[in-house]
């Protein structure tokens, strides 16, 4: 199923998402900036795009499995949402899970650097930081009940009650 997104570019360098192969469901969001991350630090990287996103659609920010794997850097409300009445720009929430104090204090660490090291990150302009998957979503309606124990099937037991 294809879906329609307008993209406006509001800074020159922004690099418009694009899937890299036939079959996947994400594409890399890119950053238009250099972007310091001291440890303990949540930022905003920004990827100078806006979009005009289809009512009934959302578009999920993601993090990318390669920088939550080789680095303290996480997407804290991962998945982000961007709803379609959004035409600000499309910023990544990055934080830098690396206790304060740690690292080098002379050394910045890049997104090149492996080994999930503590300290002080510095995001590079056009480096990848995130992926975007575009979604549907259902519109709910609630209704208020006494009881929803006898609403459809109750599996019974509570959280973790499947075990681990």
């Amino acid at each position: 199923m294809n879906t329609e997104i307008y993209i406006e570019k509001i800074c020159e360098d922004a690099v418009l998402p694009s899937y890299a192969h036939d079959g996947d469901a994400g594409m890399d969001l890119y950053s238009v900036e250099d972007v310091v991350i001291a440890p303990g630090q949540t930022v905003l990287v920004k990827t100078g795009l806006k979009m005009a996103i289809p009512v009934g659609m959302e578009v999920q920010v993601r993090p990318r499995s390669g920088i939550s794997l080789n680095t303290p850097l996480r997407i804290p409300n991962a998945p982000g949402t961007i709803d379609s009445g959004y035409r600000g720009e499309v910023c990544v929430i990055m934080e830098n899970t690396s206790p304060v104090g740690s690292g080098d204090e002379n050394s910045i660490l890049t997104l090149k650097d492996k080994g999930n090291q503590k300290g002080t990150y510095k995001i590079l302009k056009g480096d990848r930081v995130a992926q975007m998957v575009v979604a549907t979503y259902a519109k709910a309606e609630f209704h208020l009940v006494e009881d929803v124990s006898g609403i459809g099937n109750d599996r019974a037991g509570g959280f973790g009650s499947t075990g681990v």
